[in-house]
């Protein structure tokens, strides 16, 4: 298939250039495909038929095989050919040999987006570049490589003589040539295909034009690899106790689905830390397996003296192996079930942040442990449209500190893993039928879990009722089994107008198996049965007005009124997994605003509250939600006692009154570059109990900030062990001359008035690559180290991937 694009100059040169294309389009050689009785050929994607050919030109002519094409000044003449495309002054084409040639403006572009320019090309059958002159291409991902001449030397390798490459744009927004802001020239380049590598002889980096480093012999993967193995870039630090360090990461690519990275940190202080990571993709399922470790001292600010003064960074105690393993694996099969893995263990409880080991706290299971917690879990799961079922097993190892050291973050005493429960098993399930039932929606819930706990451990897991009082050394630790059965239904009505009814039903029955009770109670193992009964109805009624053009006010007050039977809240019951209630505009109106199984609420309760919500130009809005609960009288099974104070009660939930805790929420984006939000639960006097917001901004085309807040007012025991806290945090970027600006983060402890985290630094940004260089200081009181500052170091670059500190 031949065809042009027809010229301006006369009706008559049309004419014949569309004869002379009707004639080749005839051919046998031309389109071979077409000359066989046979069904026709399917398409390639652009439309042709295998072995055609397509041709856009001022003059057209054909000798044999040869198909010549010219254009002119303004309109290069066009080929397409095999997924390729060819644009030139002039080009010839063989027909039967499938290569071409082509001077003038020359532009080749192959069937994955890859472009190569030159002034003079010649072609393989493969149409890809044989020889060139003045050679240049631009990959798919951006990146551009430039040379004095090309020769393809093989099937799979190109010399390039004097030569240029930079993953950055060398053309600014106007399309006019600019200066990479990161290039590579080198003498000779080699571009390998089928190692997939670009290998550079007497190659000199440039820095804004400005040579800044020289290597004899350099390589670095094509940029259309994915991964390939190779040293990454170092990753710089410092630390007041090992010193200066340099971690060195190499990846080593073992197949398309398996890889190791091998990344060793050398310290000028301590003993060297060798960090590994293997990942593995299976066909139905993948593993990461992280590993790190060292054999070394425990370093930190000791007291060695006992003087009440720790001596700065010293070795203390025997020199002994110190890992870590971070592991996680999920299969994932065709069917109904999914299963999976964690393994995470530590030797020192500070390991990670003696070494800098780079995000240790990963939420990777079914299950996730909480910050400065490892969790170890094995899980079953199968779930189809209407039904669920899991099955785990797991067990935590805790790096949180239990009490602060006056002296030295490094005498820091932390939370024992004999005070959390193996959990083993825990099932959940649910089933829907399908259909509605009685006009509503049915579901039926059921759980079962076993808890064993070695160490001893007070409220609130255990009831303020049962806590003994005097030493507790050497009492066990209390061992829960529990199975419970729930049925809920729930239906909507909508009246005329508009009121949207959801009468519920919910009924819980509970079994409890408890051992190891304080020996006080005189009681070895105690079963307990409870349940409950609750039913009520949600009310709500959106009404919506216009405001103006393009503008409106959406109002939605609701209310919920539940009675449930008597809350048989037994003091024998441990507390586990109802401990943090997070009040909030969605938890307000559910039946049971605890989580897990072990409290719940009973008896009459009326909730109500409000949502407005503003909406103008565009997706532009505000909202704010006003809500509070009511119960028929106070309960005193919620109060908990001070962790520092047992024999004094506080409520940590808001609940425990006759009138809960006012929830306030709100948010806002007054335009594409603000938004803010914001959440408070404010107690009967008006004094927050809990709260927290964050507003975004951004300007210009690169400025940005974010202000957090966060604050807990829950515990009301004074002095410096109450608990509550108080946070500021803020991030952000101010560009002053061009891609020249500075970057700030910072974490303040307003509680203690003490800076706990800064940076400041000088950056560099644009397309290619992103610098960062600049002071930080930690005053964190969970580093055995103490307060920490040095110099910090962020590289990004383009293709070669980037580091942190």
């Amino acid at each position: 298939m031949l065809r042009k694009r027809p010229a301006p100059e006369t009706v008559g040169l049309r004419l014949r250039l569309m004869a002379g294309a009707a004639v080749l389009a005839m051919g046998a050689t031309a389109l071979p495909a077409l000359a066989q009785d046979t069904a026709p050929a399917q398409p390639e994607p652009d439309g042709l038929i295998q072995g055609a050919a397509y041709i856009e030109a001022d003059a057209v002519t054909r000798e044999g095989d040869i198909v010549s094409a010219v254009g002119t000044l303004d309109h290069r003449a066009l080929g397409r050919f095999s997924g390729s495309t060819l644009r030139a002054r002039q080009f010839n084409y063989d027909l039967g040999l499938g290569i071409a040639s082509a001077d003038g403006q020359v532009e080749l572009t192959d069937d994955e987006g890859n472009t190569v320019f030159a002034s003079y090309l010649e072609t393989d059958s493969d149409l890809r570049a044989g020889v060139a002159v003045d050679f240049a291409t631009r990959f798919a991902t951006g990146a551009s490589l430039m040379a004095a001449t090309a020769v393809r030397r093989s099937e799979n390798v190109n010399q390039l003589n004097y030569a240029i490459f930079t993953p950055c744009p060398i053309c600014d927004a106007e399309g006019n040539p600019k200066e990479p802001s990161l290039s590579i020239q080198a003498e000779t380049v080699v571009q390998d295909e089928g190692l997939r590598a670009i290998l550079y002889r007497n190659a000199v980096f440039r820095v804004g034009g400005v040579p800044v480093f020289y290597l004899p012999y350099f390589a670095h993967p094509d940029p259309t690899v994915e991964r390939a193995s190779g040293f990454l870039v170092p990753i710089p630090s410092y630390d007041e106790g090992r010193g200066v360090s340099l971690e060195v990461p190499y990846l080593q690519v073992a197949s398309p689905s398996e890889d190791w990275l091998i990344s060793p940190q050398v310290n000028t202080r301590v003993a060297p830390f060798l960090n590994l990571q293997w990942r593995r993709r299976f066909e139905t399922g993948t593993v990461v397996v992280r590993a790190g470790g060292t054999y070394e001292r425990n370093f930190g600010d000791f007291d060695l003296d006992g003087d009440g003064r720790a001596e700065s960074n010293v070795d203390f105690g025997d020199r002994t192996a110190r890992s870590y393993l971070l592991a996680h694996g999920s299969f994932d099969p065709a069917g109904p079930w999914r299963a999976g893995f964690t393994a995470e263990r530590t030797s020192d409880k500070t390991l990670f942040d003696r070494y800098d080991v780079r995000s240790p706290y990963q939420d990777n299971g079914l299950y996730y442990g909480d910050e400065r917690r490892l969790i170890s879990q094995l899980y079953l799961e199968h779930q189809t449209p209407r039904s669920y079922v899991s099955v785990a097993a797991f067990t935590i190892q805790s790096l949180r500190v239990a009490q602060f050291d006056p002296v030295t973050p490094a005498l820091n005493v932390f939370e024992t893993d004999g005070s959390l429960p193996v959990v083993a098993p825990l099932i959940e399930a649910r089933w829907e039928p399908e259909g509605p039932i009685f006009g509503g929606r049915l579901r039926l819930k059921g759980s079962a879990v076993s808890l064993y706990r070695d160490d001893y451990v007070g409220g609130p897991v255990l009831r303020p009722e049962i806590i003994p009082t005097g030493s507790t050394l050497g009492l066990p630790g209390v061992d829960s089994r529990r199975v419970s059965g729930q049925v809920e239904w729930r239906s909507t009505l909508i009246s005329p107008m508009g009121i949207r009814w959801e009468p519920f039903v919910d009924l819980r029955a509970d079994i409890y198996s408890v051992g190891d009770l304080p020996p006080m109670m005189g009681l070895e193992e105690e079963a307990i049965t409870r349940g409950r009964a609750t039913a009520g109805v949600d009310v709500s009624y959106p009404l919506i007005r216009q405001m103006g053009p393009g503008a409106d006010l959406i109002l939605e007050p609701m209310a919920q009124l539940s009675i449930s039977s008597d809350p048989d809240l037994d003091p024998r019951v441990p507390i586990e997994d109802s401990q943090a209630v997070e009040l909030d505009e969605s938890s307000l109106f559910r039946i049971d605003r605890f989580p897990g199984y072990d409290l719940y609420e009973g008896g009459a309760r009326f909730t109500a509250g409000a949502r407005a919500t503003l909406r103008w130009d565009n997706g532009r809005q505000a909202s704010l939600f006003v809500g509070r609960s009511i119960r028929d009288a106070q309960e005193n099974a919620y109060l908990a006692p001070l962790p520092d104070d047992p024999a004094r009660l506080y409520d940590p939930s808001g609940l425990g009154s006759d009138t809960s805790d006012w929830v306030v929420q709100g948010s806002f984006s007054p335009s594409d570059r603000i938004r803010g939000w914001g959440h408070a639960t404010i107690d009967s006097a008006g004094e927050i109990r809990r709260a927290e917001a964050t507003v975004d901004g951004r300007w210009g085309r690169r400025n940005l900030a974010s202000v957090s807040y966060i604050i807990d007012r829950s515990n009301p025991l004074e002095g410096p062990n109450n608990r509550n806290y108080e946070f500021v945090q803020l991030t952000g970027q101010q560009f002053v001359y061009g891609n020249w600006g500075v970057a700030v983060t910072g974490i303040a402890d307003l509680e203690r008035d003490l800076i706990t985290r800064s940076e400041v630094g000088l950056l560099f940004d644009d397309d290619c690559y992103r610098f960062e260089l600049g002071w930080r200081r930690d005053n964190t009181r969970v580093r055995p180290t103490g307060p920490s500052e040095g110099v910090y170091v962020r590289l990004n670059l383009a293709t070669f991937g980037g580091t942190g500190y």
